[in-house]
């Protein structure tokens, strides 16, 4: 498992430490070094069980985490950067869209399904990208034998494609390489899916029957082919696809997508908080929220759950589960859930401070990203070091009067401070360099952010 850096360097997520994992995670997330560390050691654990030999490797089990804080502090990012940096098959999810049986809803089951949709997409991508030469040289093949249908050697031959204008066509390979040929218009044979589409119309899991209904057709319906014309740059993208197609072992990728879901998958349940009944309740909304729970309880605890693919063991993938608890307490979980959520850690409230950083430091910094979009209009856009103080200022203002959003607020605010350029940009705007100062962040801004009733609204 690697993951590729800006820099073309590749680390192995396999033997970073704990405070490597949390060093790549400072370059997206800043502060809630808590959770950081707590996840690093989950990661690294993953790669301590692989390299245990005798039995008690399945007896160990993922130490999940729940992880306690207001939106905007970073706990999805940091779950996803965490399954990024592992190279890991990653789902997030809701709770609330999750509902017992009875109710209406998705079953929690089919979280885990999507986690097997997600690894057998991921495995299939790394495939197919290292089939691209194999099968480029065979879309080729197709092409020259439109352009220069082969003339075999006698049967005598025994070597497989020998043509007796085999010169001819490699000329034309070297012409097609070269992008002579793009223009010309050839015509192909496509392979046609003809199985009926089918839709089922029922209460949650039926999508995925469906889905298995729809595949079970495809591969009785026998193949057609419809022929069309395209030009030579097209249709070697198309032919490459298909060809691409051919060479995949399906059952291969499925066993590999399955195995690397069951070891190292990781699913991010977010909002757990929504479906924690109150201890001072006992009817209504509450007893479908403690059926989610114990839906949810033999998913996390570890059971076998049936997918498209075939059976997908949940125990030892990692569970994280988050949510503000500002109503509810982790306490009002089911004990039995609280059990398999060993690790809490709590991500604190973001400060001014902590705003300037997010606007700066991350490899995907807000600032940066509209920088970024702003030179596409070969447009410098750079803020001042006092603007940017002051966006962080305005920022952690309105979350203190009115809702605390987290670093979300900046989006907002970054959107209303930049929304005049940006619709100008193209047209209306002769300067190669744009600077955002402080005093232009203030006039923006002063009305909004000094009335609480406009802050609400635009803000």
């Amino acid at each position: 498992m690697k993951k590729k850096t800006d820099n073309n360097t590749s680390i192995s997520s396999s033997y970073l430490s704990p405070r490597q994992i949390v060093a790549e995670l400072d370059k997206f997330v800043i502060g809630q070094d808590d959770a950081k560390k707590s996840v690093a050691i989950a990661l690294r654990n993953r790669w301590r069980r692989q390299r245990v030999s005798h039995e008690i490797k399945d007896e160990i089990m993922p130490n999940n985490i729940i992880m306690i804080g207001p939106t905007g502090v970073g706990k999805t990012e940091i779950a996803r950067r965490l399954a990024k940096l592992a190279g890991a098959p990653f789902v997030k999810v809701e709770a609330t869209k999750y509902t017992e049986v009875g109710y209406v809803g998705r079953d929690v089951e089919s979280m885990v399904r999507d986690l097997a949709e997600r690894s057998v997409g991921m495995v299939k991508e790394e495939e197919t990208a290292s089939k691209q030469e194999e099968a480029k040289k065979l879309a080729e093949d197709r092409i020259l034998d439109i352009l220069i249908p082969p003339i075999k050697k006698s049967k005598d031959t025994k070597a497989e494609n020998i043509y007796e204008n085999q010169q001819t066509r490699e000329e034309f390979r070297t012409m097609l390489r070269a992008g002579i040929l793009d223009n010309k218009k050839i015509e192909i044979d496509l392979m046609v899916d003809t199985s009926p589409s089918v839709n089922i119309l029922g209460p949650f899991g039926m999508d995925e029957i469906g889905m298995g209904v729809q595949e079970m057709l495809g591969g009785i319906m026998p193949k057609k082919t419809k022929k069309k014309k395209y030009k030579v740059v097209e249709a070697i993208d198309i032919l490459i696809k298909e060809e691409t197609e051919k060479l995949i072992d399906m059952d291969k990728v499925i066993k590999e997508a399955l195995a690397r879901a069951e070891n190292n998958g990781i699913i991010f349940i977010d909002e757990i908080d929504k479906v924690a009944s109150r201890s001072d309740s006992g009817r209504g909304a509450d007893v479908s929220r403690e059926g989610v729970q114990r839906d949810l309880l033999p998913v996390v605890e570890g059971s076998n759950i049936n997918t498209k693919y075939g059976m997908l063991r949940t125990d030892h993938i990692l569970f994280i589960a988050s949510g503000a608890f500002h109503v509810a307490k982790p306490s009002d979980l089911i004990p039995e859930l609280q059990g398999r959520f060993p690790i809490r850690v709590e991500l604190k409230s973001l400060t001014e401070e902590d705003f300037v950083k997010i606007l700066t430091i991350p490899e995907n910094a807000l600032i940066k990203q509209y920088q970024a979009l702003v030179s596409s209009e070969n447009v410098k856009l750079s803020f001042e070091e006092d603007a940017i103080k002051e966006i962080a200022s305005i920022a952690a203002k309105v979350n203190d009067e009115v809702t605390n959003i987290g670093a979300r607020r900046l989006h907002t605010i970054l959107t209303t401070l930049l929304e005049d350029i940006l619709f100008e940009l193209p047209d209306g705007i002769k300067e190669k360099s744009i600077v955002i100062t402080a005093d232009k962040v203030k006039t923006t801004l002063k009305n909004i952010s000094e009335n609480i009733d406009l802050s609400k609204f635009i803000l």
